[in-house]
């Protein structure tokens, strides 16, 4: 996703582009620890 709206920038030079560009990419800095923690509850069974 991200490199698809980084091209979409990079072709329109549409700020809104870009800062939808800079948002998903904040948010993709954030995920993967709180994945990690997400995926590591998984490996615990529920009794």
């Amino acid at each position: 996703m991200l490199d698809f709206t980084w091209k979409v920038f990079s072709q329109t030079g549409n700020i809104d582009t870009y800062l939808l560009f800079k948002e998903l990419e904040k948010d993709d800095q954030e995920i993967p620890g709180y994945q990690e923690e997400e995926l590591a509850e998984i490996d615990f069974p529920i009794s």
